[in-house]
């Protein structure tokens, strides 16, 4: 009846309020409520990630009671990699962020999902919220913690390092991943939203050159989706990459890590910036 929880005992144990009337012959009865606490399904989309998705099993176990790993063919072992953690593994061909995503929620066991990418741990101030939360009844339907980006090769974030600050532990009953190519985010639909304060690191790329590939087929993906008047795309085509790399340089403060920042900050805009070409030619084929 309650496939996302975990039943620890009835309310008068845990102090809440109980219900008592007569029964027949003047029998008391107390009728108590059942109090269910949460059990947690993580879900993670892999593809190719046997050099890092075993640090994110590792974290995801210590506060999850099943994990699934949606894979879309990996060739590298990811697979055992993860069967041998403890994962359970499904295999489903790349559909896109959005609908990948969805396809896991729909694999989990129980209704609370804590997603996170192959490329991403939880920090231990974080895994201990999740704990505390875990040990009482949810008075929220969703929580947003950070993913703080972490460079090749460092173990921890540079000073003052970019974050996204997204939905991702929630029930999938009231809220679930949106179906877009590309926006791979929890639609919260105007429910309210806790956050947690603990970091979840994030090893976004192993490479600039690995950066460009990943911001490649990004693009790709969304010159599928958006469409925008041609007018304003060629307008936008000629100042993209200088307003990106403002942007990713100063705005996300990747300045702070010094060369190497710069350099990753100009990979993004340029990789960002190359979208406007693709959708524009999405859009001539279109009307051909």
């Amino acid at each position: 009846m309650y496939p996302a929880a975990r039943r620890i005992g009835d309310a008068s144990a845990w102090g809440l309020p109980c219900g008592a009337y007569r029964g027949t012959g003047g029998m008391l009865l107390v009728a108590t409520m059942q109090i269910f606490l949460p059990a947690i399904s993580c879900t993670i989309i892999a593809f190719n990630e046997a050099d890092r998705i075993a640090q994110t099993l590792s974290a995801a176990g210590k506060v999850c009671d099943e994990i699934v790993v949606v894979d879309s063919g990996s060739t590298d072992g990811t697979q055992t990699i993860c069967e041998s953690l403890g994962a359970r593994v499904v295999h489903n061909d790349w559909p896109g962020y959005g609908p990948q995503k969805r396809f896991a929620e729909d694999q989990a066991a129980h209704d609370w999902i804590l997603n996170l990418d192959a490329d991403e741990v939880p920090t231990q101030e974080l895994l201990d919220e999740i704990a505390t939360w875990k040990r009482t009844v949810p008075q929220l339907s969703g929580y947003r913690f950070r993913q703080t980006t972490v460079y090749p090769g460092r173990a921890k974030p540079r000073p003052f390092a970019d974050h996204h600050t997204y939905v991702r532990l929630y029930d999938r009953r009231v809220m679930r991943f949106r179906n877009s190519l590309v926006h791979d985010v929890v639609d919260s639909d105007g429910h309210e939203i806790g956050r947690f304060e603990g970091d979840c690191l994030h090893w976004s790329w192993r490479s600039l050159d690995h950066l460009a590939r990943k911001l490649d087929g990004y693009t790709t993906l969304q010159a599928k989706e958006i469409r925008r008047p041609a007018w304003k795309l060629w307008l936008r085509r000629p100042i993209e990459y200088p307003v990106l790399l403002f942007r990713y340089a100063l705005l996300k403060r990747h300045i702070t890590g010094g060369l190497y920042g710069i350099r990753a900050a100009h990979t993004i805009a340029k990789g960002r910036a190359a979208r406007i070409p693709k959708i524009l030619a999405a859009q001539a084929n279109e009307r051909v």
